[in-house]
């Protein structure tokens, strides 16, 4: 990364997902990484000056649900890879990201503290990355991927890095693995509370935990001032999981009007993870996705669309999530389009730009331009409150992206 103290972007349309058209062209001024000021004709003595020509400035965009070391589609098979390998594949799967404009993401099982910490260090280009570190799952629920014939007790002692999860039964485990992983330092706490796609033994309509077990990791959750990211699908376990006080509903598929209006007034949030059920079904059973999976995802799929109509309705705060494993993660930009197709582009922008930045609890840090913010920011040729496809195409788009005020992507302007 080329190391920038001033820089001053000029004649840029704002698009931020607060407003349905984007503003009059205007200059801002980057100072030591954050947004110091928005205004006409600026000047800032020696700080270098690109002229944008009327591009779209945005803030760097924001990915609520994604596994960062998941670089295969069979989970199982990924949690048995050294974790050298898992290392490398996972700073690819970074860096693309990355190149994508998303300079934040959220990783909802996997990424452990070492992973985290060479994130921090900059060494190699990635996005910012907050994680659970390892979700908790009980036995036979989504992260136990023995299989049914396998009565091999769960593994002890430490967990392999490719795994994206832990095998906790019972309320004194489920404390003891919330606090080991907030220990080492992650930044809230994932359960997996219902039946999933890519696990062999938990249909969909399985619940996961009891709910004295929820309430418990909840607690687990507010004593280290933070909160519970739960993987669900049907409306019984959203519901159960929001009236014991679970805060980010990841997928939501099956949620109905009534539940989606109680967990909006619980001032829960939803992340909807539509692209990886479209992209399964068309590439998973030739990346290694197990058949009996694939066949759970077509159950999910139609439902989740139209759960977006719902959760929009009931006024539930909805941030931006992908989900994807493996080679599949190039698509990480296209659940923008899928979006696109049901929700006004301004919200969808809004998913992923000051909306996930509340979910992320840096609301003013991230997702904005304001003053003060992290000076995170894409440039995008075209406007996409027009065209969402501009924001895809693995940032073809996209000449200039910029994380805390430096270039991670800099193509000459003509």
């Amino acid at each position: 990364m080329n190391s920038q103290n001033f820089l001053l972007l000029k004649n840029g349309h704002l698009v931020d997902g607060t407003a349905a058209e984007k503003n009059e062209p205007m200059d801002i001024l980057v100072a030591d990484g954050r947004v110091v000021e928005w205004g006409r004709e600026l000047r800032a003595g020696t700080a270098e000056s690109i002229d944008l020509q009327g591009r779209t400035i945005m803030p760097g965009l924001i990915d609520c649900h994604v596994h960062v070391v998941a670089a295969l589609a069979d989970l199982g098979a990924n949690a048995r890879l050294p974790d050298s390998l898992v290392t490398a594949r996972s700073l690819v799967l970074m860096r693309n990201m990355l190149m994508r404009g998303f300079t934040t993401v959220r990783d909802v099982g996997g990424a452990d503290p070492g992973l985290i910490q060479v994130t921090r260090e900059g060494v190699f280009p990635t996005p910012r990355v907050l994680t659970s570190g390892n979700a908790l799952s009980q036995t036979g629920g989504h992260c136990d991927f023995r299989g049914r014939f396998n009565n091999d007790p769960p593994a002890s002692g430490r967990i392999p890095l490719g795994a994206i999860g832990r095998i906790c039964d019972g309320e004194r485990e489920i404390r003891l693995a919330a606090r080991e992983e907030l220990k080492g330092g992650a930044d809230f706490v994932k359960i997996m509370a219902n039946g999933g796609c890519a696990s062999p033994t938990d249909p969909i309509r399985f619940l996961g935990f009891s709910r004295q077990e929820l309430l418990a990791v909840v607690e687990e959750a507010a004593n280290a001032g933070t909160y519970v990211a739960a993987h669900l699908y049907t409306d019984e376990a959203i519901r159960r999981c929001v009236e014991c006080g679970v805060h980010s509903l990841e997928h939501c598929n099956l949620i109905e009007a009534e539940t989606a209006a109680l967990a909006a007034a619980q001032g829960a949030f939803a992340v909807p993870t539509l692209v990886t059920y479209d992209r399964l079904l068309a590439e998973g059973a030739a990346l290694g996705f197990p058949a009996d999976s694939i066949k759970k995802v077509g159950m999910v799929m139609q439902a989740g669309l139209e759960s977006l109509i719902v959760m929009r309705q009931a006024g539930l705060p909805m941030a931006y999530g992908s989900d994807l494993l493996g080679d599949m993660q190039r698509h990480q930009s296209e659940e923008f389009i899928i979006r696109g197709r049901y929700l006004p582009a301004q919200e969808v922008i809004a998913s992923a730009t000051h909306v996930a930045a509340r979910l992320l609890r840096l609301e003013g840090e991230i997702g904005t331009l304001a003053p003060g913010a992290r000076a995170d920011l894409i440039v995008v040729d075209g406007n996409p409150l027009e065209d969402l496809s501009l924001l895809s195409h693995q940032g073809r788009h996209m000449p200039l992206i910029i994380k805390d005020g430096q270039f991670v992507k800099r193509q000459q302007l003509e």
